[in-house]
């Protein structure tokens, strides 16, 4: 093994996980608010709508919670995020090496394989999306079950009726067995409420959303071509500014997420149990029990449905609850990867070369 110099994939793959770790670990608090924000249930009343502003639910978990609960799930979140990275660049790298072979196997002998086109590129890295999905996801679960903890749903998501019907359970809620909010512990939880296969809840519409790279680069290139248009530009070729080309990589992100943002709204629900709440609200009968079946009967609500009770409840604008703190933690993400993305390749040749250093001692 020879002595390394530069990154190689692999390395840049482990520089673009932590920079990823990075700037999520300093905007984690608003992680936490979008989470909760998307995953409530609401009326359309504006005193309903106050609660879920940005400010209104960090004072919220500081009042309830205390600095703790800005940071619910942190762990298993950088855990998830890091392997996601990793798992995308895994499989992307096996997809695209598979992929260039079976062109190559139907060339002339000695022939390369023809450089692959965009529209090829995207479609690789849609599926090791996929792929990356289907390993990584149950660490995501399990997150999102953390950031949202149990108060916050069973309060902001039962409606007066029930909880009405509920002031004379008392005793039995206080009964109840103190709430295990460890990885492990909610891991349980879910096992024993949907089975081994709610570990992977959210499932269909995290696939559907492995399109969202392919038209946040689609809307790249089309803001960047209206903007070099703009300056007198006609070489599409030419590189932007490092300001400007954050700029365009922003918004364009930002668009993308207009764009699947009620998919990402429909899989927090998903996955932090409140489509199983908003079932219960709908069928007027008491929230389903913790640590037990839910669906004894059929099976979980998909995101379709999900959808259709927002839309009849809170109507189109219902789909894009906790938009605005979505938007601002992509933004800021972007501009933290955008300024920490050198620094990180630089550690990450860092630790490559202490991984050397190491092995040559063992040798």
């Amino acid at each position: 093994m020879s002595k390394p110099t530069q990154l190689t994939p692999f390395g840049y793959a482990l520089a673009g996980a932590l920079g990823a770790c990075f700037s999520n670990a300093v905007v984690y608090p608003l992680d936490i608010v979008k989470t909760r924000i998307q995953a409530t249930t609401v009326d359309s009343n504006e005193a309903d709508k106050e609660k879920l502003s940005v400010i209104g639910v960090l004072l919220r978990i500081l009042k309830e919670e205390g600095i703790s609960g800005y940071y619910r799930g942190f762990v298993a979140t950088m855990l998830n995020t890091f392997s996601m990275q990793y798992a995308y660049f895994f499989f992307y790298s096996f997809v695209r090496t598979s992929y260039i072979k079976r062109l190559a196997a139907k060339r002339p002998a000695g022939s390369t394989a023809p450089p692959l086109g965009t529209a090829a590129e995207l479609a690789l890295g849609a599926v090791a999306g996929a792929l990356a999905q289907i390993f990584t996801i149950p660490v995501a679960v399990i997150a999102t079950r953390q950031q949202i903890g149990r108060s916050f749903d069973r309060r902001s998501s039962k409606p007066k009726k029930v909880a009405d019907a509920e002031k004379g359970d008392m005793a039995e809620d206080e009964a109840e067995e103190e709430y295990d909010d460890s990885f492990l512990g909610v891991a349980k939880e879910i096992i024993a409420e949907e089975g081994v296969t709610g570990l992977w809840l959210g499932l269909k519409p995290g696939l559907v959303l492995t399109v969202n790279p392919a038209i946040t680069y689609g809307l790249y290139e089309r803001v960047k071509s209206v903007m070099l248009l703009a300056k007198g530009e006609t070489n599409m070729n030419t590189k932007l500014s490092p300001w400007m080309a954050f700029t365009v990589g922003a918004l364009s992100k930002s668009l993308a997420t207009v764009v699947t943002y009620p998919y990402i709204m429909a899989k927090v629900r998903i996955q932090a149990r409140s489509a199983d709440l908003e079932e219960a609200q709908e069928e007027h009968i008491p929230p389903p029990p913790h640590n037990k079946p839910h669906h004894k009967t059929g099976h979980h609500v998909g995101a379709l449905t999900v959808l259709a009770r927002v839309w009849r409840r809170n109507g189109f604008m219902g789909w894009y609850q906790g938009m605005s703190a979505q938007l601002v933690k992509a933004v800021i993400t972007q501009a933290l990867l955008f300024m920490s993305k050198d620094q990180f390749e630089h550690w990450a040749l860092a630790i490559m070369l202490l991984f050397y250093r190491l092995r040559r001692v063992k040798a």
